[in-house]
């Protein structure tokens, strides 16, 4: 959320990756006609297969939301029950909706007879170690239509922390008959080697190791990438941000995608402070330069 728009997805496509999820879309947003929703749910065609992502606790507010979407003709919906974000799990949304199975069974019933468009759905291992339902939740998911599940493989309390537990991955694929999607700690192409050879899963998601190394869809290592390179990409980067978004507001988003990008020559506050208040996308570039 925040980073994955449209000209993030677009430079991890040049790269290599094969599909492209949007950031996860909020329901209330949809209905609601958030301002900054014709950026969240901007695509360019390069990026098909295309996926939504959506959240929510409601499962009537779920269906309209994802109603509403099929309009911009994505290729794919996706439920998110995988979110730990507190503002999101503690709601009944994301990670939330884990516990309550019931519930899963009816959202995923809802928008698989009601769209035209297949739908899938992204998890978590459970709520917490004493609560891990993951082969209970990809069996009502599987018996409901959901044409493949995605599995971040720690529990909602993990957050972000600890190991993924990827023979959980392993357990559900030996249970699903749709495609199954790891998840959790894949920081290189040999990581997402290893994922599929350990678990028979049929792809392979990479989220947070992409945010300022975008070229892992290629195999190819940050630090094997030359400053040549790495400034045509951070050009690219900025040139698509400012396409899609008002000139001053693309430069401010851009910062946090720059900080990931440059991190290992941003060594002193006075650097940081001097880059990161710039406006102007060409006194930017030409401060990265010099």
């Amino acid at each position: 959320d925040g980073y994955t728009d449209s000209p993030f997805r677009s430079i991890c496509r040049g790269t290599g990756s094969v599909a492209s999820y949007s950031e996860f879309i909020n329901g209330i947003d949809v209905m609601n006609g958030h301002p900054h929703l014709k950026y969240k749910t901007f695509f360019e065609e390069l990026e098909r297969p295309f996926v939504y992502q959506i959240f929510d606790d409601s499962p009537e507010r779920l269906l309209e939301t994802a109603k509403r979407l099929e309009y911009y003709k994505p290729d794919v919906i996706d439920i998110n029950m995988g979110c730990s974000a507190r503002n999101v799990s503690n709601r009944g949304a994301g990670a939330g909706l884990l516990k309550n199975p019931q519930k899963v069974g009816l959202i995923a019933n809802l928008l698989v007879q009601n769209l035209g468009i297949p739908v899938t759905a992204k998890i978590r291992l459970g709520w917490d170690d004493a609560t891990k339902n993951y082969l209970e939740i990809a069996q009502i998911l599987q018996d409901n239509g959901i044409s493949a599940i995605t599995v971040h493989a720690r529990t909602r309390r993990q957050e972000y922390s600890g190991e993924a537990d990827w023979n959980a991955i392993g357990e559900i694929k030996k249970l699903a008959s749709v495609p199954v999607i790891g998840n959790g700690d894949v920081r290189s192409l040999g990581d997402a080697s290893r994922l599929i050879n350990t678990t028979g899963c049929d792809a392979v998601m990479i989220g947070r190791a992409a945010i300022g190394t975008p070229w892992i869809f290629s195999g190819t290592r940050k630090n094997e990438i030359s400053k040549a390179d790495r400034y045509a990409t951070i050009c690219n980067h900025l040139e698509r941000m400012t396409s899609l978004y008002p000139p001053r507001v693309s430069v401010m988003i851009f910062r946090k995608h720059l900080a990931r990008y440059l991190h290992d020559w941003l060594n002193t506050s006075e650097l940081r402070r001097r880059l990161f208040t710039i406006e102007d996308k060409k006194d930017l570039l030409y401060e990265i330069k010099n």
